[in-house]
């Protein structure tokens, strides 16, 4: 149930308010939207890890319960469907085009005729495979196992969870700077240096003493570059896939993400358990880094298909 609670409210979401609400400037307006994430993060998870010390998983659970109630009747009273709904056009579009459009097609046939034409391009299963290695290196690797490997050196895990916090900060930064970016230059090459650096700092932090001075630097380093990839990633299908159809198409990509992030997870865990150490989980995701850093440069060309259909 949180799979599917977390999946529904994730990119494909985002994608579709972004095109929907902006004609100009939508790579910036997806790289907000991921900051958002990158700030509940800021907000939540010291006082998650305060809970949980306290009063064990359930408070945390319960918290978070309550959290997502109370955003639901905040949604549905104050964000309208369409900008048609208040009379107004996507920002930047023309003033004639402040009319809600009809779409009486089946939702589930539409993602899969989606996927259906998607998975004939090369070009998705690249954005799906390197977006993949982003859920393994981010989700799967730092979110899951971050507040363990520091337990391994000896900080507790209220300190573990402040480095993440202090790495939503530099998120919020980094998500933010990326869509602004996205507006203005290649989102291929941007996602190039995103990969290479993050696979970077993964190889490196295992090498450093993981004291307060390179988790420091890790937390600026990594986290400026974590959910970067987002805004790029939404730009670059926009312009393989068209924006009509980029938040179902960027949806099945994010379920490559969550794929990636489960397979470290539990890879992981794995070789924590076997060897004692996470080192071989780190170096492993930084050379996976580095490999999606070359797949997004192979992204070059619109899809005929969806072409045709803009």
């Amino acid at each position: 149930m949180v799979g599917i609670g977390a999946g529904a409210g994730a990119v494909g979401m985002a994608a579709a308010i972004a095109n929907r609400w902006f004609i100009k400037r939508n790579g910036l307006a997806m790289g907000l939207l991921t900051a958002a994430n990158a700030a509940g993060q800021l907000i939540f998870l010291p006082l998650l890890a305060l809970l949980a010390q306290r009063y064990g998983w359930r408070g945390v659970s319960v918290t978070v319960t309550l959290a997502v109630a109370a955003m639901v009747p905040l949604v549905m009273l104050l964000m309208p469907e369409w900008p048609s709904d208040i009379g107004v056009g996507p920002y930047g579009a023309a003033p004639d085009a402040a009319r809600r459009p009809r779409n009486c097609r089946n939702p589930i046939a539409v993602a899969l005729q989606t996927l259906a034409r998607a998975s004939r391009s090369m070009d998705f299963w690249l954005l799906a495979g390197s977006f993949a290695v982003c859920g393994l290196s981010t989700n799967g690797l730092i979110n899951t196992h971050l507040i363990a490997y520091c337990a391994d050196h000896g900080i507790s895990e209220l300190a573990g969870a402040n480095v993440l916090a202090a790495l939503g900060v530099f998120s919020l930064i980094g998500a933010t700077l990326s869509g602004w970016m996205c507006d203005r230059f290649n989102p291929r090459i941007l996602l190039f240096w995103y990969y290479g650096l993050r696979g970077l700092s993964l190889i490196l932090v295992p090498l450093t003493p993981f004291d307060f001075v390179s988790l420091s630097v890790f937390a600026v380093f990594y986290g400026l570059d974590w959910v970067a990839t987002g805004p790029a990633t939404f730009a670059l299908a926009n312009e393989v896939f068209g924006r009509r159809d980029t938040p179902v198409v960027v949806s099945w990509i994010f379920a490559g993400h969550q794929i990636g992030g489960a397979i470290a997870a539990f890879g992981a865990g794995t070789v924590r358990t076997l060897t004692g150490d996470y080192l071989l989980a780190f170096m492993t995701s930084g050379l996976a880094c580095f490999l999606a850093a070359l797949l997004v440069l192979r992204v070059t060309r619109p899809v005929p298909a969806f072409a045709a259909a803009e």
